[in-house]
């Protein structure tokens, strides 16, 4: 195969794309994270990271499913005016429930803080985080659109927009509030989040063409509705269940013996520094599960089964021989990176202890793509749910008696376990 016939493979120029902006997105977030560390400190960081599940599970239940509703029936659209209308009337849905989301975020966030997160402190946090839900949602819907036509640079770039809006807007206001000698706090990466998600939404309907849509507005509906259900409670069930084991952690380090405050920098060192860096590498087969589904959906579609196999075999060698490269990489460069990038010893020892999920990190996203692109989302539910079940049950009883390495192993035998488990269903459907 050719250069030309390779570049005209919009899956592999997609992927390639996608791939390309997430490393270097990753990069500037790697960096980004060795900032705030140095900033605000890890037990601020790790009050920062507590919102994020709330977050989270915001956006499961305003965008996540609707972006991938989009995005395969974009892809089987018969014509573009009717793409168009699967855009326009999953957008209107997505922006009714993320204003919802924010106006009940923002009149709950003391009781969000302080009974749920169990840290009061992240009542001003959320208020600031749930304005940015809206904007979140607008440039998911728009990139979900763009995913199904297969056309990777739009979404690329507003990643790219967004990640850097972010970092330079935190910058900058670290550096107002250091002159005017007022406190770094959380607060400030917080308001980053917010600047980044509006600067990617205003790139995004600055480039989308609101053109006239045209179809039958029940059917689309309905297609849309038969597929957004299943994944947002597919997404929200798998958000509840993480925001539990980030509920759970910081109790059961106080179980083992921690105080509160270092139970919180224990938190922030693993969630703001070692499963940052662990996930950097995992850009590629994010980006290839992104593209896989409107792949997969279209071949389904056409009854391409051969193709199928194909796609499963080659993504599967792929994503373990790339995992099996990112461990090794770990464990030669995890002291290094711990001791100088995070000035933090215990990172580099978390981080050698944590690199051998890489491989099933990468073969366990690019399965469940395929999954969902063969329309299995209650197959990918229970097999996430499985995921979470394994990490919940050690840190309810291995935490407390073996602290953070017990949440590690847990970790690692729960993507085994994903990766395990999609692999034998797709045995099941394809082979």
């Amino acid at each position: 195969m050719n250069i030309q016939s390779l570049l005209k493979n919009k899956l592999l120029t997609g992927t390639l794309l996608l791939t390309l902006a997430g490393i270097v997105s990753r990069f500037i977030g790697f960096f980004y994270k060795i900032f705030l560390s140095r900033t605000i400190g890890a037990q601020a960081l790790g009050i920062y990271q507590l919102i994020f599940p709330v977050f989270a599970f915001s956006l499961s239940i305003c965008c996540a499913g609707i972006q991938t509703a989009i995005s395969r029936f974009t892809a089987s659209s018969q014509n573009k005016k009717e793409a168009r209308l699967y855009l326009y009337l999953g957008m209107a849905s997505s922006l009714a429930l993320a204003f919802l989301c924010s106006f009940l975020i923002y009149e709950n966030a003391d009781l969000i803080s302080r009974y749920l997160l169990e840290e009061p402190r992240c009542g001003p946090l959320l208020r600031i985080m749930c304005l940015a839900i809206p904007f979140a949602a607008l440039h998911s819907c728009i990139n979900g659109y763009y995913y199904g036509l297969k056309k990777a640079g739009i979404p690329a770039f507003s990643q790219l927009l967004e990640q850097c809006v972010r970092v330079a807007g935190v910058y900058f206001l670290c550096s107002i509030l250091t002159e005017q000698g007022r406190p770094l706090t959380a607060s400030a990466a917080v308001w980053g989040i917010l600047m980044g998600e509006v600067a990617s939404a205003l790139f995004s309907l600055t480039v989308v063409r609101f053109q006239k849509g045209a179809g039958r507005i029940r059917r689309v509906l309905s297609n849309l509705k038969s597929m957004a259900v299943p994944l947002t409670l597919n997404r929200v069930a798998l958000s509840f269940a993480q925001s539990a084991e980030t509920i759970l952690i910081p109790i059961s380090l106080k179980d083992f013996g921690y105080s509160a405050a270092d139970a919180l920098s224990i938190y922030g060192i693993l969630t703001g520094m070692v499963l940052s860096t662990i996930m950097m590498p995992a850009v590629l087969s994010n980006s290839l599960s992104v593209m896989l589904l409107p792949e997969i959906s279209k071949a389904q579609a056409c009854r391409q089964e051969n193709h199928i196999r194909g796609i499963i075999k080659k993504t599967a060698e792929l994503s373990c021989v790339l995992g099996l490269l990112c461990t090794l990489g770990f464990l030669l460069t995890g002291d290094f990176i711990g001791r100088q990038l995070f000035h933090n010893h215990l990172a580099g020892v978390y981080l050698k202890t944590l690199c051998w999920i890489c491989p099933f990190i990468f073969l366990g996203s690019t399965l469940c793509s395929i999954l969902q692109g063969l329309g299995k989302p209650g197959t990918v539910l229970a097999v996430n749910i499985c995921g979470c079940a394994v990490r919940i049950f050690f840190i309810l009883f291995l935490v407390p008696f073996m602290g953070m390495r017990g949440y590690l192993w847990g970790m690692l035998v729960s993507q085994i376990a994903v990766s395990a488990l999609s692999w034998l269903f797709l045995r099941k459907s394809c082979f």
